[in-house]
């Protein structure tokens, strides 16, 4: 069976997802489109696509698809992923996966009731590393888990001059901010480790509002968070502190520090070295190697190593007519945007939100 497929958004698209289906045996790269098509036809040209689009919706017209990524801005994944669902195709979204809860469950309702295969892009949930401290909570070799400490800390937005205008990510309307840029990551991370979450308290600010146009100098406003700090109180009893900055001026990292009853996990992104400790011992390199790190014309970096893996399953999913069984699906991303909802209310209203 060749798979035929596309993908909407060329950013993203051309880093991870472009290059992981072109690794797939029998997969077809029919078309990519973009709201500028300068930038569709360079992801074409640079990949071998034959089709380049700026408007997505002829694209889906014109042609018969298995599969559609989605990596847009947020506000736009829930009418795209619908239309998709809709026309046939199986569909990988970007995370966050909606603008808010209501939408996420219309678009898990729909992919259901046509029996897609779906997936959010929580890549992370393919790394070795991380999916070895899943087997490693599971197995009991840290006790119960007690607390978990995540911080993930960048200079991305700290300059205001460091964005364009209108840049889609500092802008609340178009869906963008840390908590949905990166806070939804750690969220499912959690979510995979430790099971659901009981309740939410959290944080949401803009420190960097007033910014200029890192080209011309022109000023603009940000209106979506560039710092998030929520505290998970999970099912399980376990709670989780995450704090994420992108209004720093130096690049820390992210670090997550997992505290259990017989002893620690630590991973950090600046060495990827998986560290375990029971009481009373030193810690012991853990770490696990990806075997797609080698892979020809795939991007280094554990995002878009890891994204083979996802793109790997989903073929396989649809090849096989089965549901995935590894990975983030549209439930998962019900649960994820459940959490981030409720952590907007509890920074609006100043209290714990119970889910």
């Amino acid at each position: 069976m060749t798979i035929k497929a596309a993908v909407i958004g060329a950013s993203f698209a051309k880093a991870a997802y472009l290059p992981a289906l072109k690794t797939i045996a029998d997969v077809e790269i029919v078309a990519v489109s973009s709201a500028r098509m300068e930038s569709a036809q360079n992801a074409a040209d640079s990949f071998g696509v034959p089709h380049a689009y700026d408007d997505w919706r002829v694209m889906l017209d014109n042609h018969d698809l298995d599969l559609v990524g989605i990596a847009t801005p947020t506000i736009y994944h829930a009418p795209m992923a619908l239309a998709a669902l809709e026309r046939g195709a199986h569909v990988i979204c970007e995370k966050p996966m909606a603008m808010n809860t209501d939408e996420a469950r219309h678009m898990l309702e729909k992919a259901e009731s046509l029996k897609r295969v779906h997936l959010i892009g929580h890549e992370l949930r393919f790394n070795p590393n991380r999916r070895k401290i899943r087997q490693l909570i599971a197995e009991g070799a840290i006790g119960q888990v007690r607390h978990v400490n995540i911080v993930n800390i960048s200079g991305t937005w700290g300059d205001p001059a460091s964005r364009p205008a209108g840049d889609w990510w500092s802008l609340e309307d178009q869906g963008g901010g840390r908590l949905g840029a990166n806070g939804s990551h750690q969220i499912d991370l959690l979510r995979f480790w430790l099971g659901d979450v009981g309740a939410v308290s959290g944080q949401i600010a803009t420190m960097v509002a007033q910014r200029q146009d890192k080209s011309t100098g022109e000023a603009w406003t940000a209106t979506a968070d560039d710092q998030t700090s929520f505290t998970l109180e999970m099912q399980n009893g376990a709670l989780a502190s995450v704090f994420l900055s992108g209004a720093a001026r130096h690049n820390i990292g992210n670090s997550t520090m997992i505290f259990g009853s017989e002893g620690t996990i630590k991973l950090a992104d600046a060495d990827e070295k998986l560290l375990v400790a029971r009481a009373g011992e030193d810690f012991a390199d853990m770490s696990e190697t990806d075997a797609n790190a080698n892979m020809p014309g795939i991007g280094k970096g554990i995002w878009n190593v890891s994204f083979v893996g996802l793109i790997t399953e989903a073929t396989a999913a649809i090849r096989e007519a089965r549901a995935t069984q590894a990975g983030a699906t549209f439930a998962d991303g019900v649960q994820c945007q459940m959490v981030m909802d409720a952590v907007r209310q509890s920074s609006q209203e100043r209290r714990w939100i119970q889910l």
